[in-house]
């Protein structure tokens, strides 16, 4: 369950905006001051922060300067000032929107829902484009789409690494070539058998130390091909 932290100093809203939330799946906390929020803020355990523009104490501005330097969660501020400036200096120091009160509730939960879903699109964008399988001095680089052997680069093709990372991700499992031809190039590709055949090939001269004793990619004998661990 997503944890969505509420900073503002009045109350009805603060409490409708957490009904509405919760009705929504939410679990929310509320904070009325300035210093409780940013405290519970850097906490680090929650998912996004509604925080309102003015409360007592420390501001939203000053707030939401002070969670950008260490957080880089979804941060919606609200307020009752019209004024551009104001949204565009809450923008400009790291608040990812800005809604001018009185709004919808339904609007905030959309928001929020948008701002969560968007969020984790950004994490798990980040964990592929980082992610690599490393196995015996053989590096797959996922997001770059780069393969090396002992720290030096091999040039493949587009299905070549595609095989080869299909293949790697799932070890010790013997694939048939038409298996193979599904999920690399899929069922409307109109490729025969053969084609696997000459991409393991290709793909073992650019790997493999000895092709006729592969140590990455073996072949099973009327089975198929597997990816040794």
């Amino acid at each position: 369950m997503k944890r969505i932290l509420i900073i503002e100093d009045d109350t009805s809203i603060a409490e409708l905006q957490r009904d509405y939330l919760e009705i929504n799946g939410f679990e929310v906390s509320i904070a009325q001051t300035g210093v409780k929020g940013l405290k519970e803020a850097l906490s680090g355990t929650y998912d996004l922060i509604i925080l309102d523009l003015m409360l007592p104490e420390i501001d939203g501005f000053e707030i939401c300067k002070r969670i950008r330097k260490e957080q880089n969660i979804p941060i919606l501020m609200v307020s009752s000032r019209k004024e551009d400036i104001d949204k565009i200096r809450g923008l400009g120091i790291g608040a990812d929107d800005y809604m001018t009160k009185p709004f919808s509730p339904n609007e905030l939960v959309a928001r929020v829902k948008a701002h969560l879903s968007r969020y984790q699109r950004l994490v798990d964008f980040n964990k592929e484009k980082s992610q690599h399988l490393t196995i015996r001095g053989l590096d797959i680089d996922i997001g770059a789409r780069r393969v090396k052997i002992n720290g030096q680069e091999v040039p493949l093709t587009t299905k070549e690494f595609d095989l080869l990372l299909f293949l790697a991700s799932n070890p010790d499992r013997v694939f048939s070539k038409e298996y193979l031809i599904d999920k690399v190039w899929g069922l409307d590709s109109y490729c025969d058998i053969a084609t696997v055949t000459v991409h393991i090939g290709r793909i073992r001269e650019k790997i493999e130390v000895n092709t006729n004793k592969p140590q990455y990619i073996e072949t099973i004998w009327g089975a198929g091909y597997r990816f040794k661990m």
